[in-house]
């Protein structure tokens, strides 16, 4: 199938909008169009994973879509990846990528990772200590 027609209809299953809400109808339609290397999709799974929406929760799972969106230089998952890597979530603790993946997002102008690198930078995490 189409892969942008599935993840739209996804965020549709996701979000209840024209359909009742149903998260395991989402989870089917994310994966069908993330395996086919949608970007937003595989940031969708993994977003149900890690809320264990519709599927068993699973920090390494979410991880691992988080990774595959984050590669094709999607911000919202840049952040939630470099959150991951602040947190030790599903990977082990590291912030110099928690600050890499963060520093891609901010470059993109996601307000959030420019947060979260201001934190860094303010607590010396991963980074040299500059306030």
């Amino acid at each position: 199938g189409n892969p942008v027609a599935q993840h739209n209809l996804g965020v549709c299953y996701r979000d209840g909008k024209g359909v009742k809400q149903d998260y395991e109808k989402a989870f089917e339609l994310f994966q069908k169009s993330a395996n086919q290397g949608h970007a937003k999709a595989q940031l969708n799974l993994g977003v149900l994973y890690d809320n264990g929406w519709g599927v068993a929760q699973s920090d390494e799972k979410a991880v691992e879509y988080y990774r595959k969106a984050a590669e094709k230089g999607d911000a919202f998952a840049q952040c939630n990846l470099a959150i991951c890597y602040n947190n030790g979530q599903g990977v082990e603790q590291d912030y110099k990528k928690a600050f890499e993946f963060y520093q891609k997002s901010a470059n993109q102008g996601y307000a959030l990772a420019q947060n979260n690198l201001g934190f860094l930078y303010d607590k010396g995490l991963g980074v040299q200590q500059d306030y």
